[in-house]
């Protein structure tokens, strides 16, 4: 307010000096020096304005400075949480990684192996195939290699492994073990599907590829008397390796199809085929496509989903 009385007196020297003015010139002349009142006014709030940001920073300034140790301490607390989680982030991995390199653990009927009769006899069929056919009885898991049952990206069973399929449905079907329940699993390696041909096949990739191998292996031990009230089918892909992607050996292990004998037994009813009579002929031609409703389609002899 002091600037404003500063600019009334100018205006009142101004008069005084010049004697008599007209009201026109003593109007514009007062107009001019409430303007310049106004500005005043204003140039000094923003000025309080300036002084009171300045000491607001100034003091937030000095409870940063003033803090330099409890700042650090925070820090530190906030590091240490950091390490611990990543510790037991690393601990959970671990694990994880551990479980999945664990092949499934199937507990056999009353939390034992295999009864003895039927152990000894897939033991021994393995060790009669040993090219083709490992066996695990603490398990009771038949294991098929899927490199000798089956040719490279292809699902279809071929010859010698179809005749070891059949001796091994005949065990299945034998007193002691008719009334198991079974699941037959495809597994493949990591690497992708690549090859245009395998795709056109129906292979897109491993999730297609291992499905299409266990109900390949599935149909063959139909077509030698298995019932399919038995059966049950899933493919892994490369989800359950039980060795190393990161060699041919391992890969090779990892390619394979696992009959799972379940600790369930079947309630379906008895099977009418023998398993000694002789199964039909292997042939594309007796494949016939069925369309939803179970009729032929004009397409009797299409081609069967193989490698």
């Amino acid at each position: 307010m002091a600037r404003m009385h500063k600019w009334f007196g100018l205006a009142a020297l101004a008069l005084s000096l010049t004697g008599c003015v007209s009201q026109e010139k003593y109007s514009a002349m007062k107009l001019r020096a409430d303007q310049l009142a106004e500005q005043a006014g204003q140039s000094d709030a923003d000025a309080q304005r300036a002084r009171a940001q300045a000491e607001a920073y100034k003091n937030q300034l000095d409870q940063i400075a003033g803090s330099g140790n409890t700042k650090d301490a925070m820090l530190a607390n906030l590091n240490q949480q950091n390490s611990d989680l990543k510790a037991q982030l690393a601990e959970m991995n671990a694990k994880y990684e551990s479980a999945l390199s664990q092949p499934p653990q199937i507990m056999q009927v009353g939390g034992t192996a295999l009864p003895a009769p039927l152990s000894n006899a897939l033991s021994s069929f393995a060790a009669a195939n040993p090219d083709i056919v490992d066996f695990d009885p603490a398990r009771g898991v038949v294991k098929f290699k899927s490199d000798v049952t089956f040719a490279t990206g292809s699902a279809e069973v071929n010859d010698h492994a179809a005749g070891v399929i059949q001796r091994f449905a005949q065990i299945l079907n034998s007193q002691g073990a008719s009334g198991y329940e079974l699941m037959v699993a495809g597994h493949t390696d990591n690497r992708p599907v690549v090859n245009q041909r395998t795709k056109d096949l129906g292979h897109f990739d491993n999730w297609y590829l291992s499905v299409h191998r266990a109900i390949a292996v599935a149909a063959e031990l139909v077509r030698n008397g298995v019932s399919k009230s038995r059966l049950g089918v899933a493919g892994y892909a490369d989800q359950r390796p039980i060795s190393s992607n990161t060699s041919d050996a391992g890969r090779a292990q990892n390619r394979r199809v696992e009959i799972i004998i379940l600790p369930t037994t079947s309630h379906a009813t008895a099977i009418t085929a023998s398993a000694t009579s002789a199964p039909p002929a292997r042939s594309a031609a007796t494949h016939q496509r069925l369309d939803k409703d179970g009729a032929p389609t004009a397409d009797t002899a299409g081609p069967i989903l193989s490698k």
